[in-house]
C-alpha cells in the first residue's frame, strides 16, 4: 500500500493546531495511516503533573490500535512552537513506532533544513528491541 506523504503531513499539521501545550509551548501534531488506508492523529497533551502528558505519536497509535489497526504503514510528525521546526519522534515514540511498523513503514518528520526527511525504522531507531 502506497502512502499518500502530503495528506500525512497535511492532516499531522492540522491536528497540531489542537495539541494542549501550555508548559513547554511546543505544539506537536502526528498521522498515522494504518494497513487498511485509514487515517489517525494525535496531538501532545501535556499535563501540570509533568511528565505525565502525551505525546502526539502516542494518541495516534493508540487510536489505531483502538479502532484495530495493527501495522503502521506511514507516519508524519510536525511540530514547533509558533512555527514547524525540526521535530523528530523522542526515543519513547521511536519504540512505540517500532512496535507497529516494518521495514516499509514510511516515517516522515520535518529536518533542520525546513524539509521533510523519509525513513525507515531502522534509521530512526538503529538495532532497536522487538519481540518478533
Amino acid at each position: 500500500m502506497s502512502v499518500d506523504q502530503q495528506q500525512l503531513i497535511d492532516a499531522a499539521k492540522s491536528v497540531r493546531k489542537h495539541a494542549h501545550a501550555p508548559y513547554s509551548g511546543f505544539f506537536v501534531g502526528v498521522a498515522v495511516q494504518d494497513e487498511n488506508g485509514n487515517m489517525y492523529t494525535g496531538c501532545n497533551v501535556e499535563n501540570a503533573s509533568f511528565p505525565e502528558g502525551c505525546c502526539a505519536e502516542a494518541v495516534a497509535i493508540g487510536s489505531m490500535v483502538a479502532a484495530g489497526g495493527r501495522k503502521i504503514v506511514g507516519i508524519a510528525a510536525v511540530g514547533g512552537p509558533d512555527e514547524l521546526v525540526h521535530c523528530a519522534p523522542c526515543g519513547g515514540c521511536r519504540q512505540r513506532i517500532r512496535e507497529f511498523a516494518d521495514e516499509n513503514t514510511e516515517i516522515i518528520y520535518l529536518n533542520a533544513d525546513g524539509g521533510f526527511d523519509n525513513v525507515g525504522i531502522d534509521d530512526l531507531l538503529p538495532s532497536s528491541f522487538s519481540l518478533k
